[in-house]
């Protein structure tokens, strides 16, 4: 009996979901595909940039178990996260800032049946599907250049999936807080820190002991942390406890995004 009522709302809910993020599609037939193929250059730059040319200078990097790697090896599945977040932050804070606060898109959608949190996990499902595609191409690259098995990089995708959904509900729930374009400022000093203080080129180790225990605590640091260990398969016990960080602030930001996303347009 139960299920019998439920079900037909959840399939009602899913659908409703769906054609939120199939609008993003359209939107993105209309403004060209090289746009959506613009996003996947940068971490290839990157990679390319300073894995190989500077890792020619700086030689080996040893991981938390001991294990010795390339730096090309230590910095691709770094690059490959932070790539996760960047472009769910930007698909999520510019462009849902936009729609919700000057375009008045969300305004005209409340007028249907579909919800607050219907449009967050619309609006987040298509940040993954270009997130998921531009995952697996570097991953591909990865393998190419024996950075990575292939089995290993197959255990990786979902992981950056659940890494872009994590920055991506941060990303709506900073959007909610934004007063105008100018907080985009602060947003980009505050990403650009987090790429560069989060194991992403050196080791935490490498920094004083209470600024190590603060980047250690940071989400980009857990989502390296893990996308590296299972892309050089050294995973243990740490990487539950990434997952589980994740996964928990993807769930607070995701209901305190929709509440707060409800208050506003509601207005």
């Amino acid at each position: 009996m139960i299920a019998a009522l439920v079900l037909p709302r959840l399939t009602a809910s899913g659908g409703r979901v769906l054609a939120v993020a199939g609008r993003n599609v359209v939107a993105l037939r209309r403004a060209g595909w090289l746009v959506f193929i613009s996003g996947a250059i940068e971490p290839f730059l990157y990679l390319f940039s300073i894995g190989i040319g500077v890792g020619a200078l700086v030689g080996d990097m040893p991981l938390p178990d001991g294990t010795v790697v390339s730096y090309a090896a230590f910095v691709a599945p770094a690059m490959l996260a932070a790539s996760a977040m960047t472009g769910a932050l930007t698909e999520t804070t510019f462009n849902f800032f936009g729609k919700m606060k000057f375009w008045k898109l969300y305004d005209s959608v409340l007028a249907t049946p579909v919800g607050p949190m219907e449009i967050a996990f619309g609006e987040l499902c298509w940040a993954m599907a270009r997130g998921a595609v531009y995952a697996a191409s570097f991953l591909v690259v990865m393998i190419a250049m024996d950075l990575t098995s292939p089995l290993r990089a197959l255990l990786a995708l979902p992981a950056t999936v659940l890494i872009g959904f994590t920055f991506g509900a941060v990303g709506m729930l900073t959007a909610t807080l934004m007063r105008g374009w100018q907080d985009f400022d602060l947003i980009g000093t505050i990403q650009f820190a987090l790429f560069l203080f989060s194991g992403t080129f050196v080791p935490a180790t490498a920094y004083p002991a209470a600024l190590r225990w603060l980047i250690e605590a940071t989400p980009l640091y857990r989502s390296v942390d893990l996308i590296r260990a299972l892309t050089t398969g050294t995973t243990g016990w740490l990487q539950a406890f990434d997952i589980a960080y994740l996964l928990a602030l993807l769930a607070l930001c995701l209901w305190a995004a929709s509440r707060r996303m409800s208050r506003r347009l509601r207005k």
